[in-house]
């Protein structure tokens, strides 16, 4: 059946058709079929305006305004405030209610700041026009000492890197993370108003990895189901060093397990073959293994649901020796700005 053109009709017309055809399918249960031959409309707009009744009321099927937007009501100046602010500053800072840069945060900055009132849309389209975009922020702890990490950037790391150069000693960096049967940090689509529900076991169990990885595409890793103590740090160690020929210069965050008397003893008495190093305190970010937990919690815990502990662990190691088979692989997780310091490719002279 050839439906006649809807273009030519006023605004005001086809949102009468969209009410009309609506109320005859929700309210007089005419049947989709029926409604499209007696109102001369396609099947495919009735089903996308009964979606848009769903999601939104008879409000949603009101005729839209058309044109192009009007142009901006801020000032050039003001623009530039804004951004400035936006980039400077957190919400908190300039008391509001925010944690984060959201569209609605935005739009209260503007309208105390400029005293101009506009939509959250409208927003949306200035922080585009700015060169802004939706990002995961990095988290920094308060505690985080800026003159720590500036030493380290300037002062440590390439100390460290001069002197594995002239020992010949292989530089890795290491970390541990926890593996949960109940972490959910992904999301879904779903219609609003109806959360989407995944199955998965009730049951709640976890497991440990640590791993080390170097910036030439190195990748070491274990798995463990105790808790991360001294015999566990030292265990991994072992396995670092075990038929290496190179000495280890070994980079980890400040943990109490990394420093503890029985740490330091056999770290002073296998001085000719590993060496320890601190980051700043409070600074995960400078870590490139962080970017490794990152990555097997996104692709393996994330998107798939273990039934137990040892399903859990055997997708680990799949996936980890994936990752330690793919050299370049691990390379790229040294591309991330935090962490772009410690790649190979790093010119701190430049810097």
């Amino acid at each position: 059946m050839k439906h006649s053109d809807k273009r030519k009709i006023s605004h005001s017309a086809k949102e009468a058709l969209r009410y009309q055809a609506v109320r005859m399918i929700v309210k007089q249960g005419v049947s989709v079929m029926v409604t499209s031959k007696m109102l001369n409309v396609s099947r495919t707009a009735l089903y996308k305006w009964l979606d848009i009744y769903h999601e939104q009321g008879f409000q949603g099927l009101k005729a839209q305004k058309l044109g192009r937007p009007p142009s901006s009501r801020l000032s050039q100046e003001e623009a530039k405030m804004i951004r400035k602010k936006i980039t400077d500053k957190c919400p908190e800072q300039l008391k509001l209610p925010f944690m984060l840069w959201t569209l609605e945060a935005v739009k209260q900055l503007i309208l105390r700041l400029c005293g101009v009132s506009v939509s959250v849309t409208t927003v949306g389209r200035y922080l585009k026009k700015w060169g802004f975009s939706p990002q995961k922020p990095i988290v920094k702890a308060y505690e985080q000492d800026p003159k720590e990490i500036k030493k380290w950037l300037e002062d440590e790391y390439p100390a460290i890197m001069r002197s594995a150069k002239c020992v010949g000693a292989i530089i890795h960096w290491g970390d541990q993370t926890g593996l949960r049967s109940d972490h959910q940090a992904g999301r879904t689509y779903g219609r609003k108003g109806r959360t989407p529900v995944i199955r998965k076991s009730g049951k709640r169990f976890r497991s440990n990895m640590m791993s080390s990885l170097t910036n030439r595409g190195h990748l070491e890793f274990m798995i463990y189901r105790k808790k991360f103590n001294s015999q566990v740090f030292i265990r991994f160690m072992k396995r670092l060093i075990k038929g290496k020929k190179q000495k280890i210069y070994f980079i980890v965050d400040r943990h109490p397990t990394h420093k503890t008397k029985v740490v330091k003893e056999w770290i002073k008495k296998n001085s000719k073959t590993i060496k320890l190093f601190y980051l700043p305190a409070y600074s995960p970010e400078l870590n490139p293994d962080e970017m490794v937990n990152n990555d097997l919690k996104t692709n393996v815990i994330d998107k798939k649901r273990p039934a137990n502990v040892e399903e859990m662990e055997r997708w680990t190691k799949n996936f980890m020796n994936r990752r330690r088979k793919n050299p370049e692989q691990v390379k790229k997780y040294f591309h991330k700005d935090t962490v772009r310091y410690a790649s190979a490719d790093y010119n701190f002279v430049n810097h």
